[in-house]
Parts: structure tokens; C-alpha cells; sequence
């Protein structure tokens, strides 16, 4: 694995180095599967070069959570039909699996999910997935595409059927009548901010362990405007950072992905907040193994975190 010219949060050695670093963020600058608007694919530099004005002392936890180590991996080369672009994506997550690495995935379209899934079932016999989003992303071909970022969760639950989807608030007749007949776990927007204790005991009932994918329209436009099909009425930041801390302070996460973000020359604010919001999550997965105090970091092992 070939490292990063630019560094999540500028970090310099030894906080980024390959060897020693708990986390691995692969950026994926993929936008083969959108269907609207463009820009995902320069989304994951924008958010790199934002990262590098965020403050890393974390005021929530009083610690600095990047001294675990957070290594940026050069993008894998992506070409082909986007079969073989799953492929690639998969072989560069398993490399870092293998490594030992817990990996940030950074899109990049919501497409590039599926690759990184296959690695993880590598490991792992059966997953669970968690996917905040604004769109059910339920059918099974879009434009004439079965990779089409419209279909994730149908790739994905081809491959397990342990499924919750919390934030929707835009899908089609036929996925509206698939979510009936299948019996799908899904919240709407609505439905999480009148039900949010019935959505957490879904949370609590999902089997372990559980991948987070997180589409950044499930956010208000107030939090991230920039998005390549967005929808108005999204989680606010504290409202999102709270579900977000309860799933990892209550589920085993293995890994999680961040997509969808669209790059735009006058929004300053979108990168930015993504930045800060996988910080927050790396933050509330290194919580979750030090149950809940991590003010003493980095003097703690690391070995359970990477499992």
C-alpha cells in the first residue's frame, strides 16, 4: 500500500505512519454509479484538505483521538466496468483488513460500498449494516445499471439480509411496496424523530457485528448543502452525532464508510463538516472499545480496538 501525498488532518509521523497507525483512510474518487448531480469524484481531497483546519483536541472526550495513528492510503486504480471497479475496491480493503487496519472508507458515490463490504465478509461470517441515508437505494437497476448508486442496499443485502436503514425520506412506488412486502427495517425522517427510542431497539437487536454506511444527504442542507441527490429535512449535526455515538457505544462497528459528497468550488462548509464528522466517528468507535473514557489515550492498548 502506497501512502498519501496529503494526510487526513496533516498529520506527520508517527501519528500516520503505515506500520503502526490503527486506522486507514482510503479515499475513492468514484463516480460511476451517480445519477444526478457530479463532483463525488473530487469530494474525498476536498475533505482531506479541509481536515487539515480541524482543531484535534476533542472537547466532548477531553482527548486527542488521532494518537492512535490515522494512515491516508494512496486511491486504488479504478477502471473498468464497475464490476471490476467492486473488485479493486474489495482488494485494497482486504490488504488493509489484513494488515490489520480498521478502514475508513471515503467516497466517492454510494456504489463503492460494496466493494469494501466483500472484504469485510472476508473476515467476518455474517455483518449487519446500519445505513443513514436520505434515499432507500432499493432497486434493482438503475439506468440499466446494477451498480448504480440507487441499487446499493440491493447489492448489499444480497449479501446479508441483517439490515436497518434510518433517515429516508425519498424512494420510489416499487421500493415503497418492496419495504412492505419484505418486511424491511426502515425509518423514515419522520419516523425517527417520533420513534427514536423504537429505532434504538432496533439498534440494540441488530446482531453483531455491524458496518455503518453513512450517505451525507441524510444531513440537513443546513450541516452539508453539497450532495449529489440531495433531499431537504436531514438530521441536524447534533442530532446526527447522537445517533451516531449511540450506534457505536451500543453495536460493534468494523468499519464504516462515508460517501456521497458532492465537490464544489464555493462550498468551504460541506468538506468540512465531513472532516469533522469522521473524526467524531473514529472518536466514538475508539470510546466504544475504552468504555466511554479515552482521556487517558494513548496509554491504553489498541489491540481490541483493530478486532
Amino acid at each position: 500500500m502506497k501512502l498519501n501525498d496529503r494526510q487526513f488532518l496533516n498529520l506527520i509521523p508517527p501519528f500516520c505512519k503505515i506500520e503502526t497507525a490503527a486506522v486507514a483512510l482510503l479515499p475513492v474518487p468514484y463516480e460511476g454509479g451517480t445519477s444526478y448531480g457530479k463532483g463525488t469524484g473530487k469530494a474525498p481531497n476536498s475533505v482531506i484538505e479541509a481536515s487539515h483546519y480541524l482543531e484535534l483536541f476533542d472537547e466532548e472526550f477531553k482527548a486527542e483521538p488521532y494518537r492512535m495513528g490515522i494512515t491516508t492510503i494512496f486511491p486504488p486504480k479504478l477502471s473498468g466496468n464497475p464490476a471490476e471497479v467492486q473488485k479493486a475496491i474489495q482488494s485494497s480493503c482486504s490488504a488493509l483488513i489484513r494488515d490489520g487496519k480498521y478502514v475508513v472508507l471515503l467516497g466517492g458515490d454510494h456504489s463503492i460500498s460494496v466493494g469494501y463490504f466483500m472484504a469485510l465478509l472476508e473476515k467476518h461470517e455474517t455483518i449487519s449494516i446500519v445505513q443513514l441515508d436520505a434515499h432507500a437505494d432499493l432497486r434493482e437497476t438503475y439506468e440499466g445499471s446494477l451498480f448504480s448508486h440507487a441499487c446499493v442496499m440491493s447489492r448489499l443485502r444480497e449479501l446479508t439480509k441483517s439490515t436497518l436503514q434510518i433517515g429516508i425520506r425519498s424512494m420510489s412506488a416499487q421500493e415503497a411496496d418492496r419495504i412492505e412486502r419484505e418486511g424491511l427495517a426502515v425509518y423514515t425522517m419522520a419516523d425517527y424523530r417520533k420513534r427514536e427510542a423504537r429505532t434504538k431497539e432496533f439498534i440494540n437487536k441488530l446482531p453483531d457485528p455491524v458496518f455503518v454506511t453513512l450517505d451525507v444527504d441524510v444531513f440537513d442542507w443546513s450541516v452539508i448543502r453539497s450532495t449529489g441527490t440531495p433531499e431537504p429535512g436531514g438530521l441536524l449535526w447534533d442530532e446526527g452525532l447522537g445517533l451516531l455515538k449511540y450506534i457505536f457505544l451500543h453495536k460493534k462497528v468494523i468499519g464504516f464508510d462515508v460517501v456521497e459528497l458532492s465537490h464544489e468550488e464555493n462550498d468551504r462548509n460541506s468538506p468540512f463538516a465531513v472532516a469533522k464528522l469522521i473524526y467524531k466517528m473514529l472518536a466514538f468507535k475508539l470510546a466504544s472499545y475504552a468504555g466511554n473514557d479515552i482521556s487517558d489515550w494513548p496509554e491504553k492498548p489498541i489491540g481490541a480496538f483493530l478486532k
